[in-house]
């Protein structure tokens, strides 16, 4: 299988975990929508040696938020050079590119997006963005397209019904 050895799962935040919109309330509050069936596809990979981690350009408090939700323990904000972070999560975990699976949405996530042996986006990408990735996932940004991603992973890697199984004992326990 072509993806058994992604390892780690990177995600960008707006317009992948969430839809792209910033929404400021007249107090200056910050809000997102992100999708319950990306939190559960992220949960699942508790049941697998992949791990996650979101690298995005902004920060976020909210991300934050949803980070610890999902116990998601890699989160790096505000990183303007996207490839070199990744670089340095690769190096502290003991990981190459070829461990990588990296779903990005637009240009500032191309340089690590091509370097990962998994390069992925949501359907509503810019068109040259989107021929650029292996994976187009069906679902936007914020509306499933993570859980498509994961989804795909761990069936390439023939693991998926292990997970699911693993993952419905877990709810009984």
């Amino acid at each position: 299988m072509a993806y058994e050895k992604i390892k780690i799962i990177i995600l960008d935040c707006d317009g992948v975990l969430s839809d792209g919109q910033i929404v400021y309330d007249g107090k200056q509050v910050e809000s997102k929508s992100f999708s319950a069936r990306d939190g559960l596809g992220i949960s699942l990979l508790r049941f697998s040696d992949i791990r996650v981690a979101v690298v995005t350009g902004r920060r976020s408090e909210i991300l934050q938020q949803r980070c610890a939700d999902l116990k998601i323990e890699i989160l790096h904000q505000k990183v303007r050079d996207k490839q070199q972070k990744v670089e340095e999560i690769l190096a502290a975990e003991n990981l190459q590119w070829e461990n990588v699976a990296y779903m990005g949405d637009d240009w500032n996530d191309y340089p690590a997006l091509k370097m990962a042996k998994l390069s992925a986006c949501p359907n509503n990408v810019e068109p040259d963005f989107k021929s650029k990735c292996q994976f187009v996932a069906e679902a936007d940004g914020g509306k499933g397209a993570v859980r498509q991603l994961i989804t795909y992973v761990l069936k390439s890697q023939g693991i998926y019904d292990k997970v699911i199984a693993n993952f419905l004992a877990n709810l009984r326990s």
